[in-house]
């Protein structure tokens, strides 16, 4: 399989991303091995920025305040 290197302007790159994302997003099968391989090419012509990985939220360990626990006698 030899590799193909298409030589595209950026006006060129772009029409053919929102063409693919037109073809890709309103098909009614979006599952289908077409609509995938399409994803697969529109992926390579726009990768997504990698996301940072997002820390956990972290508790807070606080003492019960006062509520049901001071009626308590």
């Amino acid at each position: 399989m030899s590799v193909m290197n298409l030589d595209l302007t950026d006006e060129e790159g772009a029409l053919l991303t929102k063409e693919l994302q037109s073809i890709v997003f309103e098909d009614r099968y979006p599952l289908s091995p077409r609509i995938q391989t399409l994803r697969g090419i529109l992926a390579k012509l726009r990768p997504e920025p990698a996301r940072p990985a997002a820390a956990p939220p972290q508790r807070v360990y606080a003492p019960p305040t006062k509520g049901r626990y001071s009626r308590r006698r």
